[in-house]
């Protein structure tokens, strides 16, 4: 079974992942994007894109998920750039896995 992928954040930043045949869900508020990555959960989604901007104002939904197998939160820029959230968690990652920072 193929596990569905969402995308939440702004309108702007979102709209282009629906051309990829992304499930998209815009969101301008902290509580908002906390209460659609909750739906998106309960509804099965296994990946999760949400912007960094957004994540930034919630750590404490992203921090409840990466406690979980799925959905995996996948933080990516917005349409006004990266703030380097993503890249970070990405680093912090590969170091907990690998033992040391390879990238």
């Amino acid at each position: 079974m193929a596990h569905k992928i969402g995308v939440v954040g702004d309108r702007d930043s979102i709209l282009p992942f629906k051309i990829l045949g992304f499930s998209v869900f815009a969101s301008s508020t902290p509580a908002d994007a906390r209460e659609t990555i909750d739906r998106l959960a309960g509804e099965k989604y296994g990946i999760i894109y949400l912007t960094e901007a957004l994540a930034a104002e919630i750590p404490d939904t992203i921090k409840r998920y990466d406690a979980m197998l799925t959905p995996a939160i996948i933080l990516i820029p917005n349409h006004k750039g990266s703030l380097g959230i993503g890249k970070n968690r990405i680093q912090d990652n590969v170091e907990k896995a690998v033992g040391q920072n390879i990238l």
